[in-house]
């Protein structure tokens, strides 16, 4: 039997956007903003999503300045990385939850791999984009050690998902960014995961290169 449906690649974006604006309360978000929260809305399919989004004073201005820089970008999980668009940002990104000396430092310090796997961000860390969208426990660990004066990343892209410590850790990082001199990019709440985390950045990029929808 026929199926009727549309097959051209760039139609079914440029429609898709179109449903997007349409059906999507953008009206708290600058012109840059509002590429952002599109593009969740886009990787989700759910227009309520913007409604946990949440941008720090100069998030966009930072995070702008920080891709044109081509500045290192530090992923808590290779879902993340691996959802980061080659094209925009070459073998740049890191993760290093799969180093071999992570579970020794896990084992002996009885935290999380994920909280172990940030021992070997310090490097990179300076002018970074940090992008955490699985473990609550990463943007905790990088607030701990932001708030010990350890090197500050340009930008925090903060959406770790699930029920145990995932809204905490972000309520703390919308809390307490900017004091401890960070700008950020949050989805409140229990909601987030590696595809939104890694949409938005990708997003960010396109902004900077002058791509809009």
């Amino acid at each position: 039997m026929p199926f009727d449906y549309q097959r051209d690649p760039e139609a079914i974006e440029r429609q898709s956007f179109e449903q997007i604006r349409t059906l999507t309360d953008l009206s708290r978000f600058d012109p840059d903003q509002a590429q952002i929260a599109m593009r969740l809305v886009h990787t989700c399919g759910e227009p309520e999503i913007v409604e946990a989004l949440h941008f720090s004073r100069h998030a966009m201005e930072a995070g702008l300045a920080a891709v044109e820089a081509q500045a290192s970008i530090l992923c808590d999980v290779e879902m993340v990385r691996h959802g980061l668009t080659r094209r925009l940002f070459g073998e740049r990104p890191l993760c290093f939850l799969n180093d071999e000396r992570i579970p020794a430092l896990a084992k002996a310090t009885g935290e999380t791999r994920s909280m172990a796997a940030l021992s070997l961000w310090e490097p990179y860390l300076p002018g970074s984009i940090v992008v955490i969208g699985n473990a609550p426990t990463a943007l905790f660990r990088l607030l701990e050690h932001l708030e010990t004066g350890g090197p500050r990343p340009a930008l925090v892209i903060g959406m770790p998902v699930g029920f145990i410590g995932a809204a905490e850790s972000k309520d703390a990082l919308m809390a307490h960014g900017q004091a401890l001199g960070v700008e950020w990019i949050a989805l409140s709440g229990r909601r987030g995961g590696s595809a939104l985390a890694a949409a938005t950045l990708n997003a960010l990029a396109r902004v900077q290169q002058g791509i809009r929808w």
